[in-house]
């Protein structure tokens, strides 16, 4: 298993950034967004600046962390923003088409085969009829994908349709594309409710291309889930990774910091607390 971060969870300048991955010895970068502006949106100097950097630094870009399908779904209303965007344009159903075409440009010019994905902003509980119109809005990407040597990771999110890992894997199943898989997210799947391992990791674990980590707790005398630094919450990553490990996933374990509790003297709370949930992750790494 190696060790990626999702860039701006340190900074959005992405020069800072991968200079504080560098620290920690981190060769991969998830690009979400770069100084200003979400991957999908980023110009194409945008692009050769960051290709720069990372070249300089002799990083991998192991993923586009696109905003795909964080729209509404086919016939609900509003057809728009409901969640975190990162900075990317609103856009609405009828342009996720032309988005998709612009984070293949994207991945190609990175030099890398995996695009984040999602699958609708949540409009109540899950329904059949629900995981029906995703398996049906992911035909077109799919054959895309399949044409492009792309893999679209579906991330379970608790903001969209698909929070855990159960309802993540029934979906793909019914998709049956290889070029549409999963990106795992165990602090996601804790946010919408689930068991994240054994249970999650149970019901998605064939699907899995890539991983999120972060981590989340109930603290005491509360009911509302809070992120806390990787290795300090609830999940069982040392399970999971023992697990991931007996399998042979050597993929990318890319961190999602989420948390931001922690503060240092000239530097941002992001910055911060990406730090210490870097030393978390690769203590309980170690172990692994």
């Amino acid at each position: 298993m190696k060790l990626a971060v999702i860039t701006d969870e340190i900074d959005t300048d992405l020069s800072h950034a991968l200079g504080v991955m560098a620290e920690y010895g981190v060769l991969g970068a998830e690009l979400r967004q770069i100084w200003d502006k979400n991957i999908a949106d980023a110009s194409n100097a945008d692009w050769q600046k960051a290709k720069d950097l990372l070249d300089a630094r002799g990083m991998t870009v192991v993923g586009i962390a696109s905003p795909f399908y964080k729209c509404g779904l086919p016939g609900a209303e509003p057809d728009g923003p409901a969640g975190p965007l990162h900075s990317a344009s609103a856009r609405g159903l009828g342009d996720q088409i032309a988005l998709l075409e612009r984070c293949f440009e994207a991945a190609a010019f990175f030099e890398t085969t995996l695009i984040r994905t999602f699958s609708f902003w949540k409009n109540g509980p899950l329904t059949p009829a629900q995981e029906e119109t995703i398996v049906d809005a992911y035909a077109e990407p799919a054959a895309m994908a399949a044409r492009a040597g792309i893999t679209l990771g579906i991330e379970n999110e608790y903001a969209c349709c698909l929070g855990t890992g159960a309802q993540t894997a029934r979906v793909l199943e019914e998709i049956g594309s290889p070029a549409v898989q999963a990106i795992w997210d165990p602090g996601n799947a804790f946010m919408a409710g689930e068991l994240p391992y054994p249970d999650g990791y149970a019901a998605i674990k064939e699907f899995i291309v890539h991983v999120h980590v972060k981590d989340a707790l109930v603290p005491v005398g509360s009911l509302v889930p809070e992120w806390a630094v990787v290795g300090g919450g609830a999940i069982d990553y040392s399970g999971h990774f023992a697990a991931l490990k007996s399998v042979g996933y050597d993929g990318w374990l890319s961190l999602e910091t989420h948390y931001s509790g922690h503060s240092a003297p000239k530097m941002s709370a992001k910055e911060a607390s990406s730090r210490a949930c870097l030393a978390g992750l690769q203590k309980l790494l170690v172990g692994a």
